[in-house]
């Protein structure tokens, strides 16, 4: 069990913001309102995911634009943006006017790869540059540099009556101290320790040195704190499926142990060639989530976390999790509401 001296300092939730394709606007209308409803309970921070060609979040920097004018507080971040599919000029550029908008509240986080379905997507997403197109790290230190004021030309000035500038603009200070990233492998996680960002860790990691979870996501995190500047000081947030039950009612809680008991069988072995461990989905009263958590190798070495919340779910789920999440799973794990 943690030290009472240290108790979790930042709780946060992330939503991946479904939508219906025939009536989309109620969908999106639904996830600022649980961004709402998440600082109205204290919540630290409200993370959206990110989707491509689904019904799902498909320009999480243009939501959190419309949260920045619905909140005051909450910190607002990204989990993950997939730089596949961007170009980090024109990205770093939204995620700075956004961060401007929000009084330096945004957080994003990144990941690299390429694109899901690359070779059925390639040829509208690239299509002139689809095999050139590089998909690693590059394009993460490519945004950094664009976000942190490195030029991206060597051209300023004045022409006629027009002003141009070698840096990305508008420039938000702070920013680039804010940039996450979304690591589930040895690698990753060393990566971004080297370069300064905070660490995304969630409820998928790689079976690299173990099969068992809680010892491998520990291992990323002891490894990016490592190589961090900041040392034990560098910022790691968890990203784990939990459903407190504590208010819910009994067909809700029949619906979310059916939920978990489906996606139970995938957390057994590693899945894939890929060799991708995930972790169980916590379900039950938050006393009890609060001790599996108590028990887990790696959250007992963060200091906060963005719970994720289910996919399938309503919206009345949703405002019934989050309320037992902020006034009774973070109370047990020693977290505070912010004022």
């Amino acid at each position: 069990m943690p030290p009472t001296s240290q108790p979790l300092q930042k709780l946060g939730f992330l939503t991946i913001g479904l939508f219906d394709e025939a009536d989309p606007r109620h969908g999106h209308e639904s996830t600022l309102e649980i961004i709402e409803l998440g600082e109205r309970l204290g919540f630290d921070s409200a993370w959206v995911r990110h989707r491509h060609l689904q019904f799902g979040i498909s320009s999480p920097v243009a939501v959190l634009a419309a949260a920045t004018q619905r909140t005051e507080r909450i910190e607002l971040g990204t989990a993950v943006i997939p730089l596949g599919w961007e170009n980090p000029l024109r990205l770093a550029e939204d995620l700075a006017t956004v961060d401007i908008l929000s009084g330096g509240r945004l957080n994003p986080g990144v990941s690299v790869g390429p694109p899901m379905h690359y070779d059925q997507v390639k040829q509208a997403l690239h299509p002139d540059t689809a095999g050139k197109e590089d998909f690693g790290y590059e394009r993460v230190q490519r945004l950094l540099d664009f976000v942190r004021g490195k030029p991206a030309t060597d051209f300023g000035g004045v022409e006629g009556f027009e002003v141009f500038s070698e840096r990305v603009q508008p420039h938000s200070p702070g920013l680039g101290r804010r940039m996450w990233y979304g690591g589930g492998s040895l690698r990753s996680a060393r990566w971004a320790g080297e370069h300064g960002m905070n660490l995304l860790t969630s409820s998928v990691v790689k079976a690299e040195e173990s099969e068992d979870f809680a010892e491998v996501q520990l291992s990323h995190i002891r490894t990016f704190r490592a190589h961090h500047p900041k040392g034990e000081r560098a910022r790691v947030s968890q990203g784990l499926v939990v459903i407190p039950t504590d208010s819910a009612t009994p067909e809700q809680r029949a619906r979310y142990e059916e939920y978990a008991a489906k996606r139970t069988p995938r957390t057994a072995t590693p899945q894939g060639p890929g060799r991708l461990m995930f972790a169980p989905d916590l379900v039950g009263p938050s006393g009890q989530i609060a001790e599996q958590l108590y028990a887990h190798a790696a959250f007992r070495e963060v200091h906060e976390v963005a719970f994720a919340l289910p996919f399938t779910f309503e919206h009345e789920d949703y405002v019934q999790i989050l309320t037992d999440i902020a006034t009774r799973l973070g109370p047990a794990l020693g977290w505070r509401p912010a004022g």
